[in-house]
């Protein structure tokens, strides 16, 4: 499989891991504190989207860097690719705050 494809998904695959996970544990430790597990979801799953995409894109500001030195020296194409992990990675981990809205009983998800 592409080399490129492959990073695409599992970057979208890490930052929507990244925030159904870290809202997941959020929720069993408010439990265990006794506070109302679905606010505590709800806030850290807000609260920890942007850090999944940078987890995903490799834990560095590096790719931003690549991007700007791509640009500056008028190579597209890799910074395309790389911009396209980021917003692969921005679906992801909004899809991972949407689930977790969702699972709590947001707006549409009453239970």
């Amino acid at each position: 499989m592409n080399a490129f494809l492959v990073k695409w998904i599992l970057d979208f695959f890490i930052a929507f891991g990244f925030v159904l996970g870290g809202s997941l544990l959020a929720g069993i430790g408010s439990v265990l504190m006794l506070q109302p597990p679905a606010s505590t979801m709800e806030s850290v799953a807000s609260n920890i989207k942007i850090w999944a995409m940078i987890a995903a894109a490799g834990g560095t500001i590096d790719p931003i860097h690549i991007i700007e030195a791509y640009f500056q020296e008028g190579y597209l194409s890799p910074a395309i690719k790389h911009i396209l992990c980021f917003a692969s990675a921005f679906v992801g981990a909004q899809l991972g705050y949407s689930l977790v809205h969702w699972i709590c009983g947001g707006p549409g998800g009453k239970v």
